[in-house]
């Protein structure tokens, strides 16, 4: 397998992206530069959950509706060998695991890997009181008072790696790759929690070369979010320039086998100062297009 380079956009208008415990679960913030945050943890777990949904067995997930640590996922196993795990276990061959194994621990580096995810523009929180209907103590008569806490409006950039020489070693298959392109355009939307509605994904692209050593490096940095409107709430209220993005991917063009990609058309893309379709903009490459 070759190395593949990932971007990924979604938005989230009135939700919490991704909640930090330690800040009573408001939403991970750049606070300096009012930039919301989102853990690449978050973002594989919206995959996980999209490939348990679809019927394959992942290592990192409950036992019986259950939260359990790594060793007590591993009693659930009847085997333990590196090839039942990776034959059996799509996460492991995703993104890796370290298994607890008789006082040890089994580990694999996993190929493909995001960082952390951040908002292209400026985010403002909405905090509210909100009343559950269940009171806090037993004969109370009124509700419990709580806060919920939420962005605006955020949209959200990643950048992803698939690393070939270490996909060989846990056996990652282009159908494994393939389910990773529907899980970006559809686990966020069909996974949606209370907390989470709101979320839509906007962009895709997967750049698959034709070796395993070509890195461009990210591809968030070449890309230029123009606001519209003073404090957006929407995505009819930007464009995205892809210009030096598109420039990039013609200058290592010898270098590309293919491109995975799937773009909402409520995301106004601009190149060369007008508006584009993705597929137009990339017409001198080899397209998939995620369906």
């Amino acid at each position: 397998m070759n190395n593949n380079e990932i971007l990924y956009l979604y938005d989230a208008k009135l939700c919490n992206p991704n909640g930090d415990p330690d800040e009573e679960n408001r939403p991970r913030m750049d606070y300096e530069r009012e930039v919301n945050l989102v853990s690449d943890l978050r973002l594989k777990r919206y995959i996980r959950d999209y490939l348990l949904d679809l019927g394959y067995d992942i290592f990192v997930r409950g036992v019986d509706g259950k939260t359990v640590n790594a060793e007590g996922r591993t009693k659930e196993f009847k085997e333990f060998t590196d090839e039942w795990i990776l034959n059996n276990l799509i996460d492991v061959r995703m993104f890796g695991a370290t298994m607890p194994v008789k006082g040890d621990n089994k580990t694999f580096i996993g190929p493909v890997q995001f960082n952390w995810g951040y908002s292209l523009n400026k985010v403002e929180l909405l905090e509210s009181s909100i009343t559950s209907h269940f009171s806090s103590d037993t004969g109370n008569s009124q509700g419990a008072i709580g806060k919920d806490y939420r962005v605006k409006y955020s949209l959200i950039a990643f950048f992803g790696v698939v690393s070939g020489k270490r996909a060989e070693r846990t056996k990652l298959k282009d159908e494994d790759l393939e389910l990773l392109d529907r899980a970006m355009k559809y686990a966020i939307v069909n996974l949606a929690t209370r907390s989470k509605v709101g979320q839509y994904p906007r962009l895709y692209l997967r750049v698959e070369y034709k070796d395993s050593h070509t890195i461009l490096g990210d591809f968030r940095d070449y890309i230029t979010l123009t606001e519209k409107v003073e404090n957006i709430r929407d995505i009819e209220e930007v464009s995205l320039d892809i210009t030096r993005l598109v420039e990039r991917l013609a200058e290592n063009r010898d270098k590309i086998n293919r491109i995975f990609y799937f773009a909402d058309s409520s995301l106004e893309l601009m190149l060369n100062g007008s508006r584009v379709d993705l597929k137009d903009a990339l017409k001198d490459f080899n397209l998939v297009e995620v369906k």
